[in-house]
């Protein structure tokens, strides 16, 4: 997966970086996963990926080629005061559940 950082912004009153991006995918007929866009976008940044909020991602229809939006917090406590609640679900991966045993 190659990400190109298209624009990047910094918001003094938010304390954020504002990021434009494009990804090219490698797998055909399939939009990578949240995940690892953000993962992919914070190798390029070199960043903890823990710090990067993906906010919008779609692939253009009939390409391999996605554009998206993230912002880049210093904390992720302070993401989770700025970001609304669903962008944070979004990126934080829940963490798998124990399955009960009978």
């Amino acid at each position: 997966m190659e990400v190109k950082i298209l624009s990047e912004k910094t918001n003094q009153l938010l304390k954020r970086k504002e990021i434009q991006f494009q990804v090219e995918h490698e797998k055909p007929g399939s939009t990578s996963t949240r995940l690892e866009v953000k993962r992919a976008v914070a190798g390029a940044l070199k960043v903890n990926v823990d710090l990067v909020f993906i906010r919008k991602f779609e692939t253009k229809t009939g390409t391999h080629t996605a554009f998206g939006t993230a912002n880049l917090y210093d904390s992720v406590e302070h993401a989770k005061r700025v970001e609304p609640a669903y962008i944070v679900k979004r990126n934080i991966p829940e963490k798998p559940k124990e399955e009960k045993k009978e």
